[in-house]
């Protein structure tokens, strides 16, 4: 009785940069609005109003973080997550050597 209603999320798809691509300049042509490419082709209308805003950023029509910022700060997060870890590593290890020495 709780499951009528609900909808099932669609499983998380990815898609390549042309197809965002074509995606946003069929959007930016203005033959159609972002809501009717959206369903014409699947799509969210929130997915497709994001790639049309960060290609903006991209082309420096918008301030914001271009996608190349975007995948240097996402590098960089996971390195500073990794190099936290080894931290974390090497003060366990050095309480267990001191303890041992004593």
């Amino acid at each position: 009785m709780e499951s009528m209603g609900k909808k099932k999320p669609r499983p998380r798809r990815s898609f390549t940069a042309e197809f965002k691509a074509e995606i946003v300049e069929l959007c930016r042509r203005g033959d159609r609005s972002v809501g009717q490419v959206a369903r014409d082709f699947e799509l969210t209308e929130t997915a497709v109003r994001s790639w049309v805003r960060q290609a903006e950023v991209d082309a420096g029509e918008r301030d914001g973080l271009t996608s190349s910022e975007r995948e240097k700060l996402a590098a960089l997060r996971q390195e500073n997550r990794r190099l936290r870890e080894d931290v974390d590593i090497l003060k366990r290890a050095t309480a267990f050597f001191a303890t041992e020495t004593r």
